[in-house]
């Protein structure tokens, strides 16, 4: 593979770059210095909230662009670029229809915070992992001070078979995508990582050709379509893997990492 030309490294979080136990590897952070070294530009692209992704990556958070909440929100430079909300009718609707189906958690994303209405240890012992600021309230429905990004649904089985089964009615005038095996994710209908990464790409004046993007799963489609350079992880959705034109290995044996290096000696 050419890599000679690649200027805009973009990556998923969960499942990609991060590894089984939600952690960035230490080899990544090093890498980190060369891709700046060899003027890479880098982008975490994710289904979490603003404030987790800047957990995870903490030591470099000034100096990357991060694409949140699967598109609602991106942050280049420092300046908040894409802010796609739910409107209140929207967001009444998808919460009272996922109000009825059996073990849905549902969780209300919001620029400020998250909200769940639910007290569930289990439930929160998960949602901990993706979401650093949240509100335990009594009523979804009631929340009003905060713009609202997009609601996720949580289901200890599967999203696929027991969540999105129920919500088509939803797709008219939102986007549903399931984000990861236990989630999905309903949100305005513009709102995904590719719009957010086709408007990154314009502001840098970075082209297909000069992309590079890793992903995992539904929520990466169309991201990997504006990459020439489209990675599926070995771990990832089948759906993935047909749209990746190459492959990595899992999350679990630093996939993301093992292209890296090659991108870093290919640019030397």
């Amino acid at each position: 593979m050419n890599f000679s030309k690649i200027k805009l490294v973009v990556s998923d979080m969960d499942g990609t770059l991060l590894n089984p136990k939600s952690e960035v590897s230490f080899r990544f952070f090093n890498q980190f210095s060369e891709l700046k070294k060899r003027n890479i530009h880098f982008v975490a692209a994710s289904g979490r909230q603003y404030q987790s992704i800047i957990e995870k990556l903490n030591p470099i958070k000034d100096e990357i662009s991060i694409i949140a909440e699967n598109g609602g929100m991106m942050k280049h430079g420092n300046k908040e670029h894409v802010l796609l909300t739910l409107t209140r009718e929207n967001r009444l609707k998808a919460i009272d229809i996922l109000r009825s189906i059996s073990n849905a958690y549902i969780v209300l994303c919001g620029r400020k915070s998250a909200y769940i209405e639910t007290t569930d240890i289990d439930f929160v012992s998960k949602f901990n992992n993706y979401y650093s600021e949240y509100t335990v309230v009594e009523d979804l429905t009631k929340v009003e001070d905060d713009e609202f990004l997009k609601i996720a649904v949580y289901h200890f089985e599967s999203s696929e078979q027991h969540i999105l089964p129920h919500i088509n009615g939803l797709k008219q005038s939102m986007q549903v995508i399931v984000s990861g095996k236990n989630w999905l994710d309903i949100s305005h209908t513009d709102s995904n990582k590719a719009y957010a990464l086709s408007m990154l790409q314009k502001q840098m004046g970075v082209t297909k050709e000069e992309t590079m993007v890793f992903g995992d799963y539904n929520n990466d489609l169309q991201m990997l379509e504006l990459a020439d350079f489209s990675f599926a992880m070995e771990n990832a959705h089948e759906d993935v893997k047909k749209i990746a034109r190459y492959k990595t290995k899992s999350n679990a044996e630093e996939g993301v990492e093992l292209i890296l290096d090659q991108l870093i000696n290919y640019k030397i």
